[in-house]
């Protein structure tokens, strides 16, 4: 693996990977927090449009020139972050850079373009709102990063897409698809310098002026408890707490916490104490997002609109118990081997890994991989688990149920 820097300073990370396929993206430091009041959606509705036209090609030329080759191309956006990226077959290696090259230093947003697209979005907004496991967690965060740019849809809302036209998309790119905002990645079988040539060629002529965004931290979050009622046959319910961000030293001790507590294994507590023991939940998770300077963990329980209250407080005895006592060497190395062993698992999955090596990049100027993680994983200690515990349970309740 090596890390370049591309003479107008946009930096690389190249992997030369065994096998037959080759993954490369480009990650930019934007997102849904990033807009403007005015045009909100406008991120995700850039990663839309940002195929349908460049000087060179027409949208149709765009898409198929990865897919003609059995290859693919498409992109995704958060609060903080777009990736665009493709896959294919190896030896394709120089069309993909070119051709992510082209979208982003010149995509045009064709009007007639837009129009077409501007529908598949509303669409996709009206058919997410019909899914309240979905919608419970965006109305979450309107509340607990209320006064924020992490507070809104990504998606924005129907009307505030239908303001939005091929300018504002252009100037999106302009300010945030920039070489101090961007990071590639390219983890293909072929010679790694080759590809950093190749990332020269392509990428190299880019000088957009411009720079990270600037943000503004969330402000402090009061309690809530609400209930949205929607005449549904089940309870969607989120217990939440508002943490640090994600340079925080504290992150590996809370990544473990989360994975103990309600992580995607059956033994997590909590589907233990909800699902196995009392048959209150069908699901029962926990996640932990971590931004540049805000953080949430959060709890989903889908249970029956009787049981969401007491779903809520045996949550809440869960994390108390773990803010009381500190787990035993031996319990605690159990946990720590569990949640290593997944990151194991989970690097099988080479595109992931890819896109991982970017956003390290972009976030931390260094990749931590597998390894690196691992690493640090078996350096927290039984205490400091505990510390984050107590962290979560001093915080006021931060509960919503769409039911």
């Amino acid at each position: 693996m090596k890390i370049i820097t591309l003479s107008n300073g946009l930096r690389a990370v190249i992997d030369q990977i065994p096998g037959y396929v080759s993954y490369i993206g480009v990650a930019i430091g934007a997102g849904s927090r990033d807009e403007s009041e005015d045009r909100y959606g406008l991120a995700h509705f850039v990663e839309h449009t940002i195929f349908k036209g460049t000087t060179r090609r027409r949208s149709w030329h765009i898409s198929n020139r990865m897919e003609s080759i059995g290859g693919e191309l498409n992109a995704y956006t958060s609060k903080e972050e777009t990736m665009v990226y493709t896959n294919a077959p190896a030896g394709y290696a120089e069309r993909a850079i070119e051709l992510l090259a082209d979208i982003i230093a010149d995509s045009r947003f064709p009007a007639r373009e837009i129009e077409r697209e501007r529908e598949v979005v509303i669409e996709e907004i009206n058919s997410y709102l019909d899914s309240p496991q979905d919608a419970v967690f965006d109305e979450f965060e309107e509340r607990i990063f209320a006064g924020s740019g992490l507070a809104h849809n990504i998606l924005g809302s129907p009307e505030s897409v239908r303001a939005l036209d091929g300018e504002d998309c252009r100037a999106f790119l302009d300010r945030f698809y920039t070489p101090a905002n961007m990071v590639i990645y390219a983890a293909d079988p072929g010679n790694p310098d080759k590809i950093a040539r190749l990332l020269e060629r392509y990428f190299g002529p880019l000088h957009f002026p411009g720079s990270a965004p600037l943000r503004t931290p969330p402000p402090p979050c009061r309690g809530f408890d609400d209930v949205i009622r929607r005449d549904g046959h089940q309870a969607h319910t989120i217990t939440g707490f508002r943490l640090f961000g994600r340079r925080d030293p504290r992150r590996f001790a809370l990544y473990l916490l989360n994975n103990y507590l309600g992580g995607p294994c059956m033994n997590s507590r909590l589907n233990q104490e909800l699902r196995e023991k009392r048959g209150l939940v069908y699901t029962v998770d926990s996640s932990v997002a971590l931004l540049s300077d805000a953080g949430l963990m959060q709890v989903y329980c889908g249970s029956d609109p009787e049981a969401a209250n007491k779903c809520v407080r045996l949550v809440r005895r869960e994390i108390e118990r773990l803010a009381s006592d500190t787990l035993s060497p031996r319990a605690f190395r159990a946990i720590v081997d569990q949640y290593c062993g997944q990151l194991l698992v989970s690097s099988a999955n080479r595109e992931n890994m890819a896109m991982s090596m970017a956003k390290s990049l972009m976030y931390f100027d260094e990749i931590i991989d597998v390894a690196t993680s691992a690493e640090r994983l078996r350096r927290v200690t039984p205490t400091e688990l505990r510390e984050i515990a107590e962290l979560l349970a001093s915080q006021p309740l931060q509960r919503l149920t769409l039911c």
